[in-house]
């Protein structure tokens, strides 16, 4: 590397100056990090320079070798090594070279001031500079080799010794620090970078460092944990890390407390620091230095959920695979850790989970040992036991439901996986021993072969899963299985052991229902076999609700799609209903059974349902058996209307072409709304609102029954009724909402009740987001108020602490905003009304003493947002290009014009002095495009101007804004008067030229000779012909003469405009 001239000054000796030449050439190779460590000189300490000498220029050769690559430290290290020893030992034999031989006349001491001093020549340098790391590098390799090789010469050493025994490695160790420790403290941030990077790094280089040295550099680097500079802090916790590994591990050893308090502050503060410091790099440094441990372990896991994509994503390539078996974590753990990676928003995040789940977590259940430490993990053959165990550990009867975290896991699994994927083997075995992991292998294994690839996995499914007929006989013995497992827990006390089994049996039932939903019903055979089963299956009363909801969806899976398919399929599934009543009618004495829930019946078994005589049975019944009855008979009319609610969920055809439906209707629905029960009542209410979504009569009939639900029930029955007007006016249109004035005031109410029940507030605002986003409520009033209200509950204080409204909001109302035209212009409309009425929601809170600034955004901000929000820049349209070159281009900004001429008539209005400070510097924040409309443009600058001149606002701040939008439209106004007279001009020219050519008149000639040449008007020549063309057209001479006398006049009114100007 070639030597450079140091600007160091100062120095007297040519000597010293040559030897900050060759010195300098090693600390860096370019000029201006030397200028940069002459700058930084006052903040070195730097010691005064010696004479130049050998011991100098060895030392400063190696560490200048060792800036030009990594490749040559260890070589390096040796070579300095050999120089350090010479220096410190007596040689061992006479023979030495040259170098050697000048070496020997040094000491130990001049050894550790040239190699100190070259040291302090590498802490100025940026941190962009990567000879400063290479430099750092060396040192800490150089130190450890010098201390292994000071350890070899003095032999097998107490390793419980208190004190660590003294070398000349140790002693210059300890040079070293004396003198990078106050630069930790240096003005300049480059000097505080390095000294603690290159304390950090010998730190971890190191295996043991002196007791007062450690607890020198423990208290330098606590101090670096608060620098204002992030790249300080994330060297600082590196050193820190392993200080506080290194204390923990000694502390059970020790019998000093001082020392044990002293390891538990620091964890303490480097805990607190992985929580709250706001760079992202100094979280990612401590989460994967700190020791794991106990009392770190939930600290560190807590920074799944951090807001830095990479430090999310270390959690799971880097701390959880050096955390070993992931068994010795919590099941409620291990679940989260694998929703949050899985469902993380940021793509490499979810990587790095799938591949944690597929390649470390199997093979930690399959025995395989994690691989070391920088080495590549070794892939066991596929081990399906292995895979069922870790399904075991993730808890897959509660994770593998529907939106389970389990079914995402599977599916990377199955596609990371192809091993697997060939190893695995579905024979009949498998199917006669079904466990809820391997039932839930199978499932997971057909939804990947069916959904993923593009059908390229459909060989797969053909090959390994049995077809329709078996799968139909599996699961008529699992259903078998769940339900004698139901009646054994019903008759007797269920202890823990035989409700797991029951809910495993459930789980095997739907896993397999969940395989009979996408299975090939066009075998014959296999079909009415599976469509026996479903039928017996869906009347058995103790039939769990999931198992019957896919029970009844497989069942209209396999039923035609057409109309006649569909009433198949109503027919079936009310037999089943009727022969699940049929339950209460044998079991209630005669005159029990005409009070009961009779209604149930189906047209089908109306008129064979039995009754029995049993007058004599009613007395002898207790309290208590008549409880038991009433119970078990609000439970079986329960279950039969959570039979219909899950056909309707399945039906899409008209109701009143559907027989089956209005006798279900009639018997069932509506006695069920009427019903004194409340559970029955809600059920019922529910099925109703299907119903109302297949008939748009019956739905007007109910609005009223529904909205009188909404105002009498309590918060979940407000939200099924909520739930269920939304659906209709979906479904039907928005003109039930404009004919019905209730329901208008039934949204606003909902959406207004945040302090009452947020959860009703939640549902409404998703539900009259829906209505606005999708257009179904056409109606301006009603669509403005709805609007209206909702930017209020954004920006109310009210609904700060429910997360559900401000998340939906924020979602919603940028997209309603940027997606039409049309839209914006209804947020315009509301703009200034909602700015108003949050106006008088802050002043309430002033008026309340409170601390406005944390329960309510300023005013300034929401009305930054609604100009943003109507900025016609932002606003989609198709084939409007990119958003780049919107920008670059003007486009029509009438909305805004308008929402300024808006402002002006409130700033002219009657609102008192804040307010109109308030509303006044929106006028600043608006666009103003020359490519709007004149009319308004010039309309809007007439009423900025009166502003102007009759200083209608007093305060600064609202006049900066009208001045400049008075400016932006002047400057526009001017361009289109200049337009305009530029457009005068050329016609009158054109004319003027006409005349010119046609005429002979003399005193014309003189006329236009008198035209000054800075009023010539160059026209176009083609604009010349075509209005040639055009007079030629009209053939009379006439008419010309007329023309041109009358452009005549109009030219000496022009000339003498000109003279007078």
């Amino acid at each position: 590397m070639p030597a450079r001239t140091s600007t160091r000054s100062g120095r007297t000796s040519t000597t010293s100056a040559a030897a900050s030449q060759k010195s300098g050439a090693s600390a860096n190779p370019r000029a201006s990090t030397a200028s940069r460590a002459s700058a930084a000189s006052a903040n070195l300490d730097i010691p005064p320079e010696t004479p130049e000498n050998e011991l100098r220029t060895q030392v400063a050769s190696v560490f200048r070798e060792a800036q030009r690559s990594t490749v040559s430290h260890r070589k390096l290290a040796v070579t300095l090594r050999k120089i350090q020893e010479t220096c410190c030992y007596e040689p061992a034999s006479t023979k030495k070279g040259a170098a050697a031989a000048a070496a020997t006349d040094f000491d130990e001491d001049d050894f550790n001031v040239e190699f100190v001093r070259c040291v302090l020549r590498a802490m100025p340098i940026k941190k962009s500079e990567g000879v400063g790391e290479k430099t750092i590098r060396f040192i800490g390799l150089f130190l450890r080799h010098s201390i292994e090789k000071d350890n070899e010469a003095m032999g097998e050493v107490d390793q419980d010794a208190s004190t660590m025994p003294e070398t000349p490695s140790t002693r210059l160790t300890s040079h070293l620090m004396e003198n990078i420790l106050p630069l930790l403290t240096a003005k300049d941030k480059f000097v505080r970078y390095r000294s603690t990077q290159l304390i950090s790094h010998i730190i971890n280089s190191l295996d043991a460092i002196d007791d007062d040295l450690f607890q020198k550099l423990r208290s330098g680097l606590l101090k670096r944990i608060r620098d204002k500079e992030a790249m300080v802090r994330a060297q600082a916790v590196l050193g820190l890390g392993r200080l506080a590994g290194n204390q923990i591990e000694a502390e059970p050893n020790s019998d000093d407390s001082d020392d044990g308090d002293a390891s538990v502050g620091l964890l303490e503060k480097l805990l607190e620091v992985l929580q709250n410091d706001p760079s992202a790099d100094v979280r990612r440094s401590l989460l994967v230095n700190l020791p794991i441990l106990p009392n770190t372990l939930p600290f560190l896991l807590e920074r799944a959920r951090d807001q830095d994509a990479q430090t999310r994503r270390s959690v799971y390539s880097r701390l959880l695979p050096a955390l070993g078996d992931f068994r010795h974590l919590s099941l409620s753990m291990r679940e989260k850790l694998l929703r949050w990676g899985l469902r993380d928003r940021d793509e490499n995040v979810r990587k790095a989970a799938g591949r944690l789940f597929r390649e470390r977590w199997i093979e930690d259940c399959a025995g395989t040992p994690p691989p070391a430490e920088g080495g590549v993990a070794e892939v066991s053959p596929p081990n399906i036991d292995a895979l069922l165990e870790l399904l075991e550990r993730i808890d897959v009867v509660n994770s593998g439901v529907e939106n389970g975290v389990a079914l995402e896991a599977m599916k990377g699994f199955w596609e990371g996986r192809p091993d697997y994927r060939e190893a695995v083997v579905f024979d009949d075995e498998f199917w006669e021993t079904l466990s809820a992991e391997s039932v839930f292998v199978a499932r997971s294994f057909n939804d990947f072969c069916r959904n993923e690839g593009n059908g390229k996995y459909e060989s797969l499914i053909e090959e390994k899963l049995p077809e329709v007929t078996k799968v139909a006989f599996f699961l008529e013995r699992y259903i078998k299985v769940l339900i004698d497992a139901i009646k054994s827990a019903n008759e007797q006390d269920e202890d823990e052991d035989e409700e797991g089994d029951t809910v495993e049996q459930e789980f095997i039932v739907e896993q397999l229902l969940h395989i009979a939903l996408t299975l090939d019903y066009s075998d014959e055979v296999g079909r009415r076999k599976m469509f026996s089963l479903l039928r017996q299956t869906l009347s058995i009363p103790e039939l769990p609700d999931e198992v019957t909801k896919l029970t009844v969806d497989v069942l209209r899976d396999i039923c035609a799609p057409d109309a006649a398919g569909e009433k198949e399929f109503c027919s079936i599934v009310l037999e089943s209903v009727a022969d699940v009543h049929d339950t209460i009618v044998d079991d209630l004495p005669g005159d029990d059974a005409d009070e009961s829930f009779h209604s149930a019946r189906s047209e089908v078994s109306s008129d064979s349902t039995p009754t029995k005589g049993g007058k004599n049975k009613s007395p002898e019944l207790s309290e208590e058996e008549a409880a038991q009855k009433a119970i078990k008979e609000i439970m079986i009319n329960m279950k039969c209307l959570h039979i219909v609610q899950c056909m309707l969920s399945n039906v899409s055809g008209n109701l009143q072409q559907n027989d089956h439906l209005v006798a279900m209707l009639n018997n069932l629905v509506v006695p069920a709304v009427r019903s004194h029960e409340a559970p029955v009542r809600e059920r019922g209410l529910l099925c109703l609102g299907l119903c109302s979504l297949l008939d748009r009569s019956l739905a007007e009939e109910n609005l009223t029954l529904f909205m009188h639900f909404f105002s009498k029930g309590h918060t979940a029955l407000q939200i099924t009724a909520l739930h269920i007007l939304t659906d209709i006016l979906n479904v039907h249109g928005a003109q039930l909402l404009s004919s019905n004035p209730t329901l208008q005031k039934v949204y606003i109410k909902a959406l207004r009740s945040g302090a009452k029940s947020p959860e009703v507030q939640a549902a409404a605002t998703v539900a009259a987001s829906k209505l606005l986003l999708g257009r179904v409520v056409s109606d301006h009033a009603i669509s403005a108020e709805l609007l209206k209200t909702l930017v209020v509950a954004y920006f109310e204080p009210s609904s700060a602490g429910n997360q559900s409204v401000r998340q939906a909001l924020n979602y919603f109302l940028p997209v309603f905003c940027y997606s039409r035209p049309e839209n914006q212009e209804l947020m315009r409309d509301v703009a200034l009304d909602a700015l108003h009425a949050l106006y008088n929601v802050r002043e309430g809170l002033d008026d309340d003493d409170a601390d406005v600034g944390d329960e309510m955004v300023s005013l300034a901000t929401i009305g930054a947002c609604l100009v943003d929000w109507t900025d016609p820049r932002k606003c989609y349209s198709p084939g409007g290009g990119s958003s780049v070159d919107v920008e670059k281009k003007h486009i029509n900004a009438d909305i805004h014009l308008d929402f300024a001429k808006d402002i002006m008539e409130r700033l002219n209005g009657n609102l008192n002095k804040e307010e109109k400070k308030i509303i006044a510097t929106l006028l600043g924040k608006l666009y103003i495009s020359p490519a709007s409309s004149e009319d308004k443009t010039r309309d809007l600058y007439a009423d900025i101007c009166d502003a102007v001149n009759s200083q209608l606002l007093s305060d600064a701040t609202s006049r900066n804004a009208l001045y400049k939008i008075h400016v932006s439209l002047g400057k526009i106004v001017n361009q289109l008067d200049s337009a305009a007279a530029a457009a005068d001009a050329t016609v009158l020219a054109g004319g003027f030229r006409r005349s010119m050519s046609r005429a002979t008149s003399a005193g014309v000639e003189d006329r236009t000779s008198a035209q000054p040449e800075d009023r010539t008007v160059v026209v176009h020549e083609v604009d010349i012909k075509e209005e040639e063309e055009e007079e030629d057209e009209e053939g009379e001479g006439d008419t010309v003469v007329a023309r041109r006398r009358e452009e005549d006049s109009l030219v000496d009114d022009l000339l003498t405009d000109d003279e007078v100007l």
